[in-house]
């Protein structure tokens, strides 16, 4: 029984709660119906005051209703199967000429002239003639010169605007709509801008402007009401309209800066954008807009007023540091990060007045403040937009900081067997975009992590010969680093050398292949290329050392073809010979040595039966041979 009794106070405890729960949320329901019906009010509700005088009309007016036009689809088929068309001239034209009457012309109709002795044409012809004196009226009768203009007439017939009964009848329909709404909501502004819009459209100006002098009076409150009202009128009536709404609206942002823009002299738009900073302080385009209207001095001044009513400001901030002093912009700076401390903006523009003046050792101390600063506020910053950050500050002419950003950024969120891909395609990319500094960069960072790999130090060679511009240096400065890290890239030792003999070191080049035989010793590579050295600047024993030394040592057929073609250019036809004929018998499948004996004995001997036999053996050797 007691389990029964507490069910049965619990019960009626819920159903006391329930009701007035209930009667709350009816009011509540009932409220948000009349708020909704209020700001948008249903058609039936705007043309109630028009049904209720309907119980005024009397029978005689009623029967006094013109019927509503038959507007179905088949009343407009029949219209168009009763439309006629009329006869061309030319048809008219042959039947008068066969002796027949045109069909559907009825000469006791009205048509007293005889068609027999008029010519159709003819009409066309008059039609002509009087569209010529129309013109001719619009001459000038003193000088004769046309007042229209030949080439802005046709556009200008383009131009007029042919109100037909349809536009007529949707106007005045739109009209009595809006009416009726202006009428049953007078506070809807959207109402009273569409009306007077309306009344613009059809080219009643000065309907328009009193439409929306009545919407400023209904809604002082609206701003759009206000700013339409100035777009409608002239500027000097306009500046009247707007000085009264700000008497109504003191905090418009938009009312002060249109009547800012209709003040004729700067002085004058000074003067109105001090005056709306008094009623708004904390509006950023206010201020900025009136910082943008005064000089260098003044300028500064109102920036630091302007950072202490919109601390949040960034840009604020950061035109005043560009204004001020390097100790002052180093406070503004300070006092910026502790008034917005999740920009990173605020610490880049510190690393590049640091670098600006000189300080390159604070710039990357300053970036990596920044980012344990973000972190502790925990402002995520993708790599990406690092490196767009970067590129900003190269295009600023700011390369430390762009450095300073990508050796700390770089390798976020970066997975440690994805680095150097995902590097090299970031290098590639800022190259692209044209971004030198950023890609040099992220070649430095990537070196410093894969010293040992010879593609990224290849890239990175081909940008500084690409886009070095300080003679060089900077190339013959990463080669040799590169030649450290990677001795066994025979690439990059003959890269370094061909830099110094293109830069006409030549002997600095015979020590970078001398190094670079003493590392690579068997060497193909290295060993012609010092050869052709010597061969080039015409140190011809030198060449033949280094050829000999290379078929001592690394021995192929190319290297016995460099020596015969050595020999050969030098004069020595019988040593010529020799070494192709030892080449052949050591690489009888390396078909050039047959072609270099049989040319030997063809050209520079006369011998065409001795040249012919070495084409015949070396067609017998290699018979897939395609000179």
């Amino acid at each position: 029984k007691d389990d029964e009794e507490a069910d049965r106070i619990y019960e009626a405890v819920d159903e006391r709660l329930d009701d007035r729960r209930k009667r709350r949320r009816e009011a509540r329901v009932l409220e948000d119906i009349e708020k909704l019906q209020t700001q948008r009010p249903k058609i039936s509700d705007q043309f109630a005051d028009l049904k209720r005088e309907l119980a005024t009309v009397t029978e005689d007016e009623w029967a006094s209703i013109p019927d509503a036009g038959d507007s179905s689809l088949k009343m407009k088929q029949r219209k168009r199967q009763e439309a006629f068309t009329p006869l061309p001239d030319h048809i008219l034209d042959s039947q008068r000429r066969e002796g027949q009457a045109a069909p559907h012309i009825d000469p006791s109709a009205g048509l007293q002239t005889p068609v027999g002795t008029q010519s159709v044409t003819g009409m066309a012809e008059a039609r002509g003639a009087v569209l010529s004196l129309k013109l001719d009226k619009m001459s000038d009768s003193v000088s004769g010169q046309t007042v229209v203009d030949p080439k802005g007439y046709l556009t200008d017939l383009n131009s007029l605007r042919i109100t037909s009964d349809a536009d007529v009848g949707d106007i005045k329909k739109a009209r009595t709509l809006l009416t009726s709404v202006t009428s049953t909501n007078p506070k809807h502004a959207p109402g009273w801008i569409a009306a007077a819009r309306l009344e613009e459209l059809n080219g009643k100006i000065v309907a328009a402007r009193k439409k929306i002098r009545a919407g400023c009076e209904a809604c002082p409150d609206s701003e759009d009401v206000w700013l339409e009202a100035a777009r409608l009128h002239t500027p000097e009536n306009a500046r009247s309209i707007l000085a009264n709404a700000v008497r109504h609206l003191p905090a418009s942002v938009k009312i002060w800066l249109r009547a800012a823009e209709l003040e004729p002299t700067e002085s004058r738009r000074k003067v109105v954008l001090r005056r709306a900073l008094e009623f708004v302080p904390n509006s950023v385009k206010l201020w900025k807009t009136a910082i943008d209207l005064e000089g260098v001095e003044d300028a500064r001044i109102m920036l630091s007023r302007a950072v202490e009513c919109v601390p949040h400001s960034v840009d604020m901030w950061l035109a005043l540091a560009k204004l001020e002093t390097y100790e002052n912009a180093r406070r503004v700076l300070n006092n910026a990060r502790q008034a917005v401390p999740t920009e990173p903006s605020i610490w880049i523009t510190a690393a590049k007045l640091e670098e600006a003046h000189g300080n390159e050792g604070n710039v990357e101390r300053i970036v990596l403040k920044a980012l344990e600063s973000l972190a502790q506020y925990e402002v995520v910053v993708d790599r990406e937009q690092w490196l767009r950050e970067a590129e900003a500050a190269e295009a600023a002419g700011a390369p430390q900081t762009c450095a300073a950003i990508v050796n700390c950024t770089i390798g976020l969120n970066v997975e440690d067997e994805d680095r150097r891909r995902t590097w090299a395609d970031d290098a590639e990319a800022c190259l692209a975009r044209g971004s030198v500094a950023t890609a040099r960069a992220v070649y430095a960072h990537a070196l410093e992590a894969f010293p040992g790999k010879k593609s990224l130090w290849l890239a990175a060679a081909h940008l500084e010969k690409e886009h070095g511009g300080d003679g060089g240096a900077a190339l013959h400065a990463l080669l040799e680093r590169a030649v450290e890290s990677c001795p066994q890239a025979e690439v990059l030792w003959l890269m370094r050398a061909k830099e110094k003999w293109l830069a006409g070191d030549v002997q600095a080049a015979r020590d970078v292949l001398r190094e670079a035989y003493r590392r690579n010793q068997a060497s193909e590579q290295i060993l012609l290329a010092a050869a052709k050295l010597e061969w080039e600047n015409d140190e011809f024993p030198r060449a033949r050392r280094l050829l000999e030394l290379a078929r001592e040592n690394a021995p192929s057929a190319r290297v016995w073809m460099k020596s015969a073609l050595l020999e050969r250019e030098l004069g020595e036809l019988d040593r010529a010979e020799e070494l192709l004929d030892q080449g052949m018998r050591l690489y009888p499948e390396f078909d050039k040595f047959y072609m270099m004996a049989g040319q030997t004995r063809d050209e520079d001997r006369g011998d065409a039966a001795g040249a012919r036999r070495h084409y015949q053996r070396g067609l017998a050797r290699c018979p897939a041979s395609v000179p």
